[in-house]
């Protein structure tokens, strides 16, 4: 505690530092202003039963901050701008133009960036159709109003919306003391909190008072065991042999290389929901057409998701499976490997060049695969709680936790680095 507010002390001391964090809780502010106000033409409690009734639908609404489940101005919140990252990361992939920008830093980096936010352009204005015509069609009253130019207003209003909180996500990203768009989906997880408890306390049964206790005490081992997990790293030691430049002898060194458990963060969540979401989407469309073949298709696709083993099981895979697919994007052994061989680095015991990379994607395996399974677990943490406990007004997600912690972690890292910067400069 004492640490903490010595942090504290040191942070209100230098000033570019205290007006920076103080202009991110101005514009998370804005932000939360901004998911209070509607879109007319919406009957909010029909929007809240419907959410209630469809938990795959609570998934998307993490991404928007909690601002979809009110349908306000910012409710496609920043998921089209996170979609067409990850289209570029994989594009990248592809791609030798968009690779070798990716290989030129900080300019390829900014192109690459810019490419990013037109794209999110047109993915916004598609998934803002796609949501008032699924609302439209679940028949329950959501969406009222049923006219051509209302409809392509509220299109225009939802896709502003995103573009709105992009850009208010970059300007927290300038301040450098977090990344713009973890906070914005932070800033809205912690604001239903107090809801969250709300609701259990309006639904308070003493016959669960043992549950609730348990599921208090399961909160807090799953949140030290988040943290565990976004800082676990195998390091692989590293050696340098001395070498002579010009007129200097530079002597060798010993170091180690970190693999991160989770080196692919919340990125593998974010990718299974947005597929996970689509079967349902298209089998609400399908429910909807005349043909009985072809509706009786589409509600067997909504039931098979309604089925929480066959949803938990799926998720899971999902989770797994992209944390292996996303990892061995970004990490990549014969690229360090060859790093490593042009300064003079080895790995001890491994003979450099394809010897070390074959060395190091093995270590990399086999360090996933406990954070693919932990990423797994912790996805489907709900579910697993709900069946135990029965108890569905406290759900506080595991993707909702490991986000709220990545986000904590990463904004004190850069604090700390501010800090650190600021007193090397003394």
């Amino acid at each position: 505690m004492a640490k903490t507010w010595e942090k504290i002390k040191v942070i209100l001391h230098y000033k570019e530092l205290r007006n920076a964090i103080l202009n991110v809780f101005f514009i998370l502010i804005i932000f939360r202003i901004a998911a209070h106000i509607p879109i007319p033409g919406i009957n909010f409690e029909a929007l809240k039963k419907f959410f209630a009734q469809n938990q795959i639908f609570g998934l998307l609404n993490i991404l928007s901050g909690g601002a979809m489940e009110r349908f306000s101005i910012v409710a496609m919140g920043v998921a089209p701008y996170i979609t067409a990252s990850i289209i570029f990361q994989l594009l990248t992939m592809i791609i030798p133009s968009l690779e070798e920008l990716s290989k030129q830093g900080y300019l390829g980096y900014q192109k690459i960036n810019q490419y990013t936010r037109i794209a999110t352009v047109p993915l916004a204005a598609l998934q803002a159709y796609g949501l008032i015509t699924l609302l439209k069609r679940t028949g329950q009253g959501i969406i009222t109003f049923s006219g051509f130019k209302e409809t392509i207003f509220t299109i225009i209003v939802l896709t502003a919306g995103t573009i709105f909180l992009m850009w208010l996500g970059e300007l927290i990203s300038e301040k450098r003391v977090g990344n713009g768009i973890s906070l914005l989906i932070f800033a809205g997880i912690v604001a239903d909190i107090p809801i969250s408890l709300q609701r259990v306390i309006a639904t308070y049964d003493p016959s669960q008072i043992t549950n609730l206790i348990i599921l208090i005490i399961l909160a807090l081992i799953t949140v030290t065991g988040v943290v565990i997990l976004n800082e676990a790293q195998r390091n692989v030691p590293v050696s340098y042999a001395s070498r002579i430049r010009g007129m200097r002898m530079y002597t060798g060194m010993d170091t180690y290389l970190p693999i991160r458990v989770n080196q692919a963060g919340m990125i593998p969540i974010i990718f299974a929901i947005s597929l996970i979401l689509f079967p349902p989407l298209i089998g609400q469309f399908l429910s909807q057409v005349k043909n009985q073949v072809i509706a009786s298709s589409g509600k067997f696709l909504i039931n098979l998701f309604q089925n929480q083993i066959f949803y938990g099981l799926l998720y899971f895979i999902l989770v797994v499976a992209f944390t292996y697919f996303y990892t061995s994007i970004i990490f990549k052994p014969d690229q360090i490997a060859e790093h490593l061989q042009k300064h003079g680095g080895f790995i001890p015991g491994v003979r450099p060049g394809k010897s070390t990379a074959e060395y190091l994607a093995k270590i990399s395996n086999r360090v996933i695969l406990a954070g693919a399974l932990s990423l797994g677990i912790i996805a489907i943490l709900p579910l697993i709680t709900r069946a135990v406990f029965k108890i569905t007004a406290l759900a506080v997600g595991g993707a909702s936790l490991l986000i709220v912690v990545s986000v904590v972690i990463d904004t004190v890292k850069q604090i700390e680095a501010q800090i650190a910067m600021r007193e090397y400069e003394k």
